[in-house]
């Protein structure tokens, strides 16, 4: 599918690792919507997190979403690297074309509170969760088509013991904000995306029943509700939400 001056649309996905995921339901959902998709993972975090992956899954997402008639990139960079973030962007405009969706759902997520974090542990977080994303909205900037483009950024509000992924997921909403203000001029909408608890690997069973006991619906996200958000705010119809974070957790904020 083209845009309305019939280029075709480009969406970037970081963070497309595991197949239980949000960013594969995000990615499968805009490739639906007619996106091609370039999307980026590294396969070191995953193993170490061990969320429930596999080494197969970024292959056999990027056959998925190649099943449905869309170009498709993957690209293994290691985002706390400097100059990984542009390196995404730039391969999936030399390859697809230039960009106009960004979707930041990838993280560093180690569970430490204040007494027992590291500083590597801490250096780390902000140079995933903060810094490349940053890096990663100024190069989208620096190449955005005619007729401007998205960002959607995945936050948290999880702070207590797991303090540096709460701090730099903080930081990170005030980054997106003021893109949006400061690339408004290029037709670019910027929002922040809290999806609440949704299980992508990471709940036990009393995490998974503390967490259900507390949503309104009686149940939790899914990856695939998350998904429907963003292709909102991708589309045509959602650019003119812009500087917000949206809380769309069926209510467990509330």
């Amino acid at each position: 599918m083209a845009d309305q001056n019939n280029q075709p649309r480009i969406a970037c996905v970081t963070g497309v690792g595991r197949r239980n995921g949000i960013a594969r339901a995000v990615a499968l959902r805009l490739a639906h919507d007619g996106f091609d998709i370039a999307f980026n993972y590294w396969a070191p975090y995953e193993e170490r997190m061990s969320l429930g992956g596999s080494p197969a899954d970024p292959a056999d997402i990027a056959d998925e979403l190649r099943a449905t008639g869309r170009r498709v990139l993957p690209i293994e960079a290691d985002l706390a690297h400097p100059s990984g973030p542009a390196s995404v962007i730039e391969r999936a405009t030399a390859e697809l074309g230039p960009v106009s969706t960004l979707v930041l759902a990838h993280s560093e997520s180690v569970d430490s509170g204040i007494l027992d974090t590291t500083i590597e542990s801490f250096d780390r977080h902000f140079a995933v969760n903060t810094r490349a994303a940053w890096l990663l909205i100024r190069a989208l900037a620096e190449q955005i088509p005619h007729g401007g483009g998205s960002i959607i950024a995945l936050t948290s509000d999880h702070v207590v013991d797991n303090m540096p992924y709460g701090a730099s997921k903080g930081a990170l909403d005030r980054i997106v904000i003021a893109a949006a203000r400061e690339l408004g001029g290029l037709g670019i909408s910027s929002n922040v995306l809290n999806p609440g608890p949704v299980d992508t690997g990471w709940m036990n069973d009393e995490i998974r029943a503390s967490a259900i006991d507390r949503q309104p619906t009686g149940r939790l996200g899914t990856p695939d509700d998350i998904a429907g958000v963003v292709s909102f705010l991708a589309s045509p119809e959602g650019r003119w939400v812009s500087g917000q974070l949206i809380k769309a957790d069926g209510g467990f904020s509330v």
